[in-house]
């Protein structure tokens, strides 16, 4: 983070803004509405100038001595000088100063703010682009209705009552979940408080023994964090315990609750974290403690994830689960790649395969493989791509064969590299490649060359 993001109380506390036009007036009607006393400094006001009541203006040139008690200082003059005076003076003095479209004079930056008081959303881009922070805002204004100000009102009003009565915080934190998200909210949507109120110290007076523990089956999807679907990242922001797979990306794991316990269990070619029968029963074990747990891996959990014997495992124990499917590699590598899987010039059937090695060889139904007019996609190949690429043409597939492989896909470190059935394994920068791979063997892979139009910033080949 350039800048940490944080809210001031400024309720009576004196505030200067040195300038006397538009951007003036805005940034002083903020610091108004914040409560704030408001004094602007400036030899006159702009004539569009309407001074914004409750503060006053004082018709000088910026001095040092304008700053005397001031809490908070913004600059926001067309001279670049007295901008910078202002910015060294406040410095000196240890008070927060903000000068207008210039971040490098700055000890804090104004945001684009979503105000639905008590609750406030703030978005910045560090000041490199104030009209996308805006943007973003205008997005979430329909999303965040006016509503939920008065949500945030109504838990305030019985926060201290449910930390009286709720001791835990891990089952404070899922009674107000359940308040916040559930029918309670509804009923404050609709502006039936008495009944929210109701139903709320009902929940209180009958409280579970223990919360219900569930497991989460969470497709992350082949590593680009827009991928995700919405109902795999509410259930993310649920989840007490996080248990990830080395191929879900880092980018994905920091939209899991930030106080969630995380618990690596990948499994890296030859060596195994935990063994599957162990990860089963920890999600087990897990969920019986009456916690929450996201089990996420990257690409779909049922596509050569391992999905089906976690699930069976949670089954036999009755364990309440649920499954969201993610964009499986195939479907999304080949795609950022620019490599449709089927097309009716060149594949009219696609069939997914795992390359794993299993003592030196590669055990596939290869008479199947070896069929005209169809898609190979090979999930974890790399380290058999020569096997692969033999053993098709011994049964039967064209030396000329087009074949792709293509690293981290659809991420900034996406590369691919394409040749023929006979090339490729030859290819000396297939060496440089970095796991996780993806294998794209049939006519459709000379379709890349015109259909390519993701650009990552590794290089391509």
């Amino acid at each position: 983070m350039d800048f940490l993001p944080v809210f001031m109380n400024l309720k009576g506390e004196k505030c200067l803004i040195v300038g006397g036009g538009k951007v003036a007036v805005r940034k002083a009607s903020v610091l108004l509405q914040a409560g704030a006393m408001v004094r602007i400094v400036a030899p006159q006001l702009n004539e569009s100038f309407d001074l914004p009541t409750g503060s006053e203006h004082i018709a000088e040139c910026f001095q040092a001595s304008h700053l005397d008690g001031m809490a908070l200082v913004i600059a926001a003059t067309d001279d670049a000088i007295v901008n910078e005076q202002v910015s060294r003076e406040a410095k000196q003095r240890n008070i927060p100063v903000n000068v207008v479209d210039n971040p490098n004079l700055c000890t804090f930056i104004m945001p684009a703010i979503l105000d639905r008081s008590p609750l406030l959303v703030a978005f910045s881009t560090g000041g490199a682009s104030p009209v996308l922070a805006r943007l973003l805002r205008g997005k979430l204004e329909t999303l965040i209705p006016q509503a939920y100000g008065r949500l945030v009102a109504f838990a305030e009003r019985f926060r201290d009552t449910v930390k009286q009565r709720i001791a835990v915080p891990s089952q404070r934190r899922i009674f107000w979940e359940d308040v916040l998200d559930g029918a309670v909210a509804e009923k404050v949507f609709s502006g039936d408080e008495h009944t929210a109120e109701a139903m709320l110290l009902d929940l209180l007076e009958h409280p579970k023994a223990q919360a219900d523990g569930e497991v989460y089956l969470v497709g992350a999807g082949p590593g680009d964090p827009d991928l995700l679907t919405f109902r795999a990242l509410r259930l993310m922001q649920k989840a007490d315990v996080v248990l990830y797979d080395n191929l879900v990306s880092e980018s994905i794991l920091d939209m899991t609750r930030r106080d969630a316990q995380r618990i690596f269990v990948g499994k890296r070619r030859g060596n195994h974290t935990l063994p599957q029968e162990e990860i089963n029963d920890l999600l087990v074990r897990l969920a019986k403690e009456g916690k929450r747990v996201l089990r996420l891996k990257g690409g779909d959990p049922f596509i050569f994830g391992r999905g089906g014997e976690e699930i069976e495992k949670l089954a036999e124990h009755k364990i309440n689960f649920q499954v969201v499917p993610g964009i499986t590699a195939a479907s999304g590598v080949s795609t950022y790649a620019g490599i449709p899987l089927t097309h009716r010039d060149h594949a009219q059937s696609c069939i997914f395969v795992t390359g794993h090695l299993k003592d030196g060889t590669m055990e596939l139904d290869w008479d199947l493989l070896a069929r005209p007019k169809q898609t190979i996609v090979v999930y974890m190949g790399l380290h058999g791509l020569a096997i692969l690429c033999s053993q098709l043409v011994s049964h039967g597939l064209p030396a000329t064969t087009p074949i792709a492989i293509i690293q981290q896909g659809t991420t900034q470190n996406q590369r691919a590299i394409c040749g023929t059935l006979v090339t490729l394994p030859q290819d000396p920068n297939v060496a440089q490649l970095q796991a996780p791979t993806l294998i794209i063997v049939g006519g459709v892979v000379s379709l890349r060359e015109k259909l390519a139009w993701f650009k990552p910033s590794a290089s391509l080949l």
